[in-house]
């Protein structure tokens, strides 16, 4: 299990196009029941995220989620609950702006383009990031990147390991695709943050990788 802490990033101002006095109020913490208040209000202000996905698709029972948006919630405070939801929430006080959901291929088994994925996997990765969402009134702050960050960070206090991420590929993308389609990024933000891309996966999409050492 996951063990969760508080993670603050004093240095996440190098990865910010800008950088105001809110910014620099911004600290990340573990999803947990404790924070779960925080992050239900966050998707709440958005209608529950992607027609009321609530962030549970990757979750093993995530394609049943058909059963609404309620429903989702419900199970994904389960899962939270239960120690088997894992996110690293950005707050800005007391007010949770983003997510970057991660975990263990056992508790995020679910993933787009699963058939072609499994056939050309070496390995699992210890642990994937799968979903990061913003506040759409944080967008263009780089806060995508604090969130990421978080994550990696949260990641290593428990041992590290390789991490995969599957974003978008855009390299040969001519027209601007809005950022609401972008649920995990994009290969140029992950390339900034030191991943390693690996393959293609499906249709504008890749794998990409990052081994993290573990930190106390």
């Amino acid at each position: 299990m996951i063990r969760q802490r508080t993670v603050r990033l004093p240095l996440y101002g190098e990865f910010m196009s800008t950088e105001t006095d809110t910014d620099a109020a911004l600290e990340v913490r573990p999803l947990t029941a404790e924070t779960w208040p925080a992050f239900d209000a966050l998707v709440q202000r958005h209608g529950g995220i992607f027609g009321g996905c609530w962030c549970i698709w990757f979750h093993p029972d995530g394609p049943e989620r058909g059963q609404g948006a309620e429903a989702n919630r419900e199970l994904k405070k389960g899962y939270v609950e239960a120690g088997a939801a894992h996110a690293a929430l950005v707050l800005d006080g007391e007010l949770a702006v983003a997510w970057a959901e991660y975990g263990t291929p056992t508790e995020l088994p679910t993933i787009h383009h699963r058939k072609q994925y499994d056939a050309e996997k070496d390995r699992d990765p210890d642990y994937r990031i799968t979903c990061v969402f913003v506040d759409r009134r944080y967008r263009r702050r780089g806060i995508t990147e604090i969130a990421i960050r978080g994550a990696l960070d949260l990641i290593a206090r428990e041992g590290g390991g390789v991490v995969e991420a599957y974003p978008h590929d855009l390299t040969h993308q001519t027209k601007k695709m809005s950022s609401s389609f972008l649920y995990n990024g994009t290969r140029r933000l992950y390339e900034r943050l030191g991943f390693s891309y690996v393959r293609p996966k499906g249709l504008k999409n890749c794998v990409m990788s990052i081994e993290v050492p573990a930190r106390p």
